[in-house]
């Protein structure tokens, strides 16, 4: 397998793995209403932070090795990449009693750093399910009905998001989508 689709097969597995020990490992996070973004706060933030930056950079390496199957998905790959390294650099705002202290409560604004955030999550998110329909069309048959059905699951948080249903449902979805990028870069070797 070529080392920089590996990339793309390690990157979202990488990102769950981290993601889930520390929700089960940090004192006060809870996966019913709290989002991994939020793991990059505290004292422990700097392993969320790495984590989206590794992550976000091992799909933007993974991204050239897909260029030779399909220029406009693995553009969009990047375009996920770059968005979750921009999610690790500039931190979401504290919130929901995360970290422990913190007011048990939505928070009414936004800082500089967690409007950025938020911003390089929607920057993501369009990469990402951009990259599904694209590989949807590219893939055909069974894979690219995986790929449009992924693709379609993405956007369905986007309509809950703030919801503790909605965080629930983001964790479901993007382990999906995550997944997904995995299988396509395994699939894409083959190609």
């Amino acid at each position: 397998m070529n080392a920089r689709l590996l990339c793309g097969v390690v990157a979202g597995p990488l990102y769950l793995a981290v993601g889930y020990v520390q929700a089960f490992t940090r004192e006060g996070f809870d996966l019913a209403k709290h989002p991994f973004s939020m793991l990059s706060l505290g004292s422990l933030g700097w392993i969320q932070i790495a984590n989206f930056v590794v992550s976000g950079l091992l799909f933007v390496v993974a991204a050239t090795g897909m260029s030779s199957v399909s220029k406009w998905g693995a553009r969009l790959i990047g375009v996920m990449g770059v968005g979750m390294v921009l999610g690790g650099v500039f931190t979401a705002d504290p919130g929901l009693g995360f970290p422990l202290g913190t007011p048990d409560a939505v928070p009414t604004t936004f800082s500089w750093h967690g409007a950025l955030h938020a911003a390089a999550f929607g920057i993501a998110m369009i990469g990402w399910i951009g990259s599904c329909f694209v590989f949807a069309r590219r893939l055909g048959g069974l894979w690219g009905v995986l790929s449009a059905v992924t693709g379609v699951l993405l956007f369905v948080p986007m309509a809950f998001l703030g919801d503790p249903a909605g965080t629930v449902l983001l964790y479901v979805v993007a382990t999906v989508g995550w997944l997904w990028t995995s299988a396509v870069s395994v699939r894409l070797s083959t190609v």
